[in-house]
């Protein structure tokens, strides 16, 4: 048995095809398929029900599949403490970020990484909180970043930030003159939503809904953007609430019609999470070091109320 053998079985589990996990595994296909075999031989069972289509995990497939994530996580390691000895911090990182922060963080903090780092290879990608938590259990993410508590055993969580939530109000609105919100002035039947699916919806619905605010069930109109929920507000189609990044990068008309909460402001917690097996930890660390430095800045905030983004 080999660390190599069960780097096939796992790719061979995820992409169900030979071909295709001979691809990402850059070996031909014949020869990933000898080594499973052999793998099999040795341990006189079968891993891979072949007769389906898609490939299917036999029951002790799936148990043997469990197991070598786990062999070859801590084969990984072994790395890891050599590269931690020789403070080596480079290689091939994989990051995802949740649509309502990568617009605004990620341009924040992603230069000032590689020029410091310039030996990692960040692969970046857009995805959300469910993908996330999954990527990260079954080891496709070294690391994330999003919205926090989320509440999961294998997950680590250390926050980076605080993002107050901010009102964007429409001139004509009811809530136009204020100077200061306050989370009881928030009508669920006038606020304009992002569309299910983004933990930034969720927190504002918690918001709401810890106040007893209106009745969740009437909203019907909602946007996959805050472009277009900026947009739709202007049309007097009622006011939205934005993260605190978003709305500091607003044109200078737009932002007259910002409106900031009395403190403690509600907030969402921002945080860098990654496996608790702590692989590639040194990148980690230094990935936490550049954006809790470049956020440091910009975000003043200290009297908050955290709203979870758990539905």
């Amino acid at each position: 048995m080999t660390i190599t053998q069960l780097k096939y079985v796992l790719a061979v589990a995820e992409h169900k095809n030979f071909t295709k996990a001979s691809q990402h595994t850059f070996v031909t296909q014949p020869t990933l398929s000898m080594q499973i075999q052999k793998l099999e031989d040795e341990l006189d069972i079968l891993i891979f029900n072949r007769a389906r289509k898609p490939i299917e995990l036999t029951p002790v497939g799936e148990k043997i599949v469990q197991q070598a994530m786990s062999i070859v996580n801590e084969a990984n390691r072994m790395q890891d403490i050599v590269d931690q000895e020789k403070g080596f911090i480079g290689g091939e990182f994989k990051l995802g970020i949740i649509p309502t922060i990568m617009p605004t963080l990620l341009p924040m903090f992603l230069k000032n990484f590689t020029n410091k780092y310039p030996k990692v290879q960040l692969k970046i990608e857009e995805l959300t909180t469910e993908e996330i938590v999954i990527r990260l259990q079954d080891g496709h993410l070294d690391a994330a970043i999003a919205a926090t508590p989320l509440l999961e055993a294998k997950v680590k969580e250390r926050v980076l930030y605080y993002e107050p939530f901010v009102g964007y109000i429409p001139q004509g609105h009811s809530l136009f003159d204020k100077k200061k919100l306050k989370v009881d002035d928030i009508d669920i039947n006038d606020l304009l939503l992002l569309e299910d699916g983004h933990c930034f919806r969720d927190g504002v619905l918690n918001l709401c809904k810890n106040k007893g605010a209106g009745n969740l069930d009437s909203f019907t109109l909602e946007s996959g953007s805050f472009e277009t929920l900026i947009k739709l507000s202007h049309e007097g189609l009622g006011m939205t609430l934005l993260p605190y990044l978003h709305a500091a990068e607003l044109n200078e008309n737009q932002q007259k019609q910002l409106r900031y909460f009395e403190e403690p402001s509600p907030a969402r917690e921002v945080s860098l999470v990654y496996n608790k097996s702590e692989l590639k930890l040194q990148i980690i660390n230094a990935l936490y070091d550049v954006i809790a430095g470049v956020i440091r800045g910009t975000i003043a905030f200290t009297d908050v109320k955290i709203v979870s983004p758990l539905k």
